[in-house]
């Protein structure tokens, strides 16, 4: 096969770098498309019945040479055999199509083309070759049905008003592609500069967060100081009014010695008030004595957890410190490998050098790690013992008056006194009580019911706040039929479950300063405690 080939001797090269449509060509010209050309005159040979050729990779490989850049060679096979034709395909785009064009005009050019095939009368060995037109796909021979299963007719203007659609649509495609790049670009950027805007924002809050904890810690340390101070003034008062009343007593005894006073009843009287005396005497020392404990403990379990937290804090910043320096430590030697692959020995060196550091900064961090922890369960311990006296200053407060200073508060008891005003302006004196009380037990149904929640979230001064929702339905229903005092007290008991047991929907009790209409604090309750404590000791004696 190659010497046929060879045999037209050297071709005009190939103008596969030419990419736009020929300009001589008709453009209206019908072209088999995908770009196909036709190799005749195959020389065959029989063989055990059949007639065989050589091969389609033989014959590209050829035409190769000659510079046709052809995809692929595809002998056309029928029943007999090899029919003696060939399907040569060619690239899609404009230098396929100048490719096959060269093939076709090089057959020509040795009187090899299409016209001489269909003209010549004797073909010899020749090979003959042209570019697949609408006549040859029309044809009703092996090569027209061959053409008409695997191409179609189209002009070079066809073919060129698709490959104008298809760039443009690239083109289109490209521009969207990188208008979404650039708008991911600038999003990336904003986030970037919010994230670095927020970072600033909290390393600042938490600046003045410790500013105003130190100062906090010394406000109540000073606090304890003029508390313990005022206990030793009032201890020193209560020590020289016994110390009084002993001389008193003591005076009183011997002027009714001198006057040998013999009234029996007096005399056990005045001995039975020196005893009560003395042992009003010992329980003060004792309470006293207490008292000053109580405030001692109370002052060291405030520096201890005082020390805690700041040896907490110290350990936080340092492990923050040293997670940085280990991230660091870690991308060092990322980059010390990736450096390190050409074999530079001192690299190696260094590398090894700040690995081992590593491991011993990883150890450390893992001993930070574990103290941490550790005083994080001490400080838990505190908080757990100061929430149980909490727990039992309530419990010993629950019977107490409610006009008192401190006291226990129901948080989220429903008020019906509002009810039985508005049941009696509503309806008439007989059934007034009951509708109030069916009223009012409705309504602490409604506050127990988790799945009602009549709340919105507003933002104000950049923090967002819980408020109730004036919009809900039961609410506004409640205000329009019973008036605003009604509203006001289903309203409160729903702000107060819902800031002291927002999990629960149920009433808890609290430790209430009802002078001031706040939570008190475990000091106020034990101060009232201890002021009591004496009224009452004061009333005895």
């Amino acid at each position: 096969m190659e010497e046929f080939l060879n045999a037209n001797g050297p071709l005009p090269e190939s103008t596969s770098e030419d990419t736009e449509p020929p300009k001589n060509s008709n453009a209206n010209e019908l072209f088999v498309w995908p770009w196909v050309g036709i190799v005749a005159n195959i020389p065959v040979e029989i063989k055990d019945g059949r007639y065989v050729g050589g091969s389609g990779s033989r014959i590209r490989n050829d035409l190769a040479q000659q510079g046709f850049n052809p995809v692929r060679v595809h002998p056309l096979w029928n029943f007999r055999g090899h029919s003696g034709f060939a399907m040569v395909a060619f690239n899609k785009d404009w230098p396929g199509f100048n490719n096959g064009m060269t093939f076709e005009k090089s057959f020509e050019a040795k009187h090899r083309g299409k016209r001489d095939y269909n003209a010549a009368k004797h073909l010899g060995d020749e090979l003959y070759g042209w570019m697949a037109r609408d006549d040859d796909f029309h044809s009703e021979t092996i090569v027209g049905e061959h053409l008409r299963k695997t191409g179609d007719l189209k002009t070079i203007s066809d073919v060129e008003a698709e490959y104008t659609r298809k760039t443009l649509k690239l083109v289109t495609d490209l521009t969207n592609v990188i208008q979404a790049k650039n708008k991911s670009l600038k999003e990336i950027e904003c986030k970037y500069n919010e994230t670095l805007i927020s970072l600033n924002s909290v390393m600042s809050q938490k600046d003045e967060m410790h500013r105003a904890y130190i100062n906090e810690i010394k406000k109540m340390q000073q606090h304890a100081r003029d508390h313990l101070q005022n206990i030793f003034k009032e201890h020193e008062k209560i020590t020289l009014q016994l110390q009084s009343q002993r001389e008193e007593l003591g005076l009183r005894q011997k002027e009714l010695e001198k006057r040998e006073a013999q009234n029996e009843d007096g005399r056990r009287k005045l001995l039975s008030e020196k005893k009560m005396n003395e042992r009003a005497t010992l329980e003060q020392k004792k309470a006293d004595d207490n008292l000053l404990r109580l405030a001692e403990d109370q002052k060291s379990e405030k520096e201890k957890l005082h020390r805690k937290i700041i040896e907490l804090q110290k350990k936080l910043d340092a492990r923050q410190a040293l997670e940085l320096q280990v991230q660091r430590m870690r991308g060092s030697i990322q980059v010390m490998r990736h450096m390190g692959e050409d074999g530079d020995v001192e690299l190696k060196k260094k590398m090894d050098v700040i690995e081992q550091d590593l491991r011993e900064k990883e150890q450390d961090l893992e001993d930070l790690e574990s103290l941490s922890q550790t005083l994080i369960i001490k400080e838990r311990q505190s908080n757990d013992e100061l929430q149980q006296a909490r727990k039992e200053l309530i419990n010993g407060l629950k019977e107490q008056s409610s006009r008192a200073f401190i006291g226990v508060k129901w948080m989220g008891e429903l008020d019906n006194r509002p009810f039985h005003i508005a049941a009696k302006r509503k309806y008439s004196d007989i059934d007034a009580d009951e509708k109030a009380m069916k009223l009012c037990s409705m309504w602490d149904v409604y506050l127990r019911d988790p799945s009602w929640h009549p709340f919105k979230i507003v933002t104000r001064s950049d923090k967002a706040k819980e408020i109730i929702d004036e919009d809900d339905e039961k609410l506004r229903d409640l205000k329009n039929e019973f008036g605003d005092e009604v509203y006001s007290a289903v309203t409160r008991a729903l702000m107060e479950m819902n800031e002291y047991n927002p999990s629960g929907r149920y009433i808890i009790t609290e430790l209430w300063n009802y002078k001031q209409g706040r939570k008190a604090t475990l000091r106020e309750g034990v101060s009232y405690i201890v002021k009591q404590w004496r009224v009452q000791k004061r009333k005895r004696s």
